[in-house]
């Protein structure tokens, strides 16, 4: 499939941070960020997946001065044909380089989301492991402008020999 540009699947969710931390704490920041996607994408051109999908998971996050460090990890319920729920898990580590623009790094593993079909499904049925860069734009309070490239390295074939992220993020 050649590349597709447009508007792909919606995401909206809600935070709720029930640890909270100061720097000077140490303990880190803990919250409950659920979120659901829409399927607003064209399925037809690759760009959404033509159901509708919702993520559960666990965040830490623990900031050092310009330096924050978090992640976590939780459930995908993933409807589809072909489709299975599966478990994902990151890390970041950011640096906040200027007041409007942070840049980091990330590893994360994904069990495998779909079954396996002989001749019809094999994308994402195995785990699969990988690496990220990117960063965050804050135009101003409201809207952040998202970027982040990288690669699998495990299980390269069926999951991604490189991949990259654009988004607009909206904050209330």
């Amino acid at each position: 499939m050649s590349p597709q540009w447009g508007l792909g699947d919606v995401e909206i969710g809600a935070k709720y941070r029930f640890l909270p931390a100061d720097e000077k704490d140490w303990w880190p920041q803990a919250a409950f960020y659920p979120f659901l996607d829409f399927p607003t994408g064209n399925t037809e051109r690759g760009l959404g997946t033509g159901a509708t999908h919702a993520f559960f998971p666990i965040w830490l996050q623990k900031d050092f001065g310009k330096w924050s460090t978090y992640g976590g990890g939780g459930y995908w319920l993933n409807p589809g044909v072909g489709n299975k729920n599966f478990w994902y898990a990151g890390w970041v580590v950011q640096y906040q380089l200027t007041d409007t623009l942070s840049l980091g790094g990330e590893v994360f593993h994904q069990t495998s989301s779909s079954i396996a079909v002989p001749g019809i499904v094999t994308l994402g049925s195995k785990d699969t492991t990988g690496l990220n860069f990117g960063g965050v734009y804050d135009l101003n309070k409201t809207y952040h402008f998202l970027f982040s490239f990288g690669r699998a390295v495990e299980n390269v074939s069926v999951s991604s020999l490189f991949s990259f992220y654009l988004a607009l993020r909206l904050t209330y």
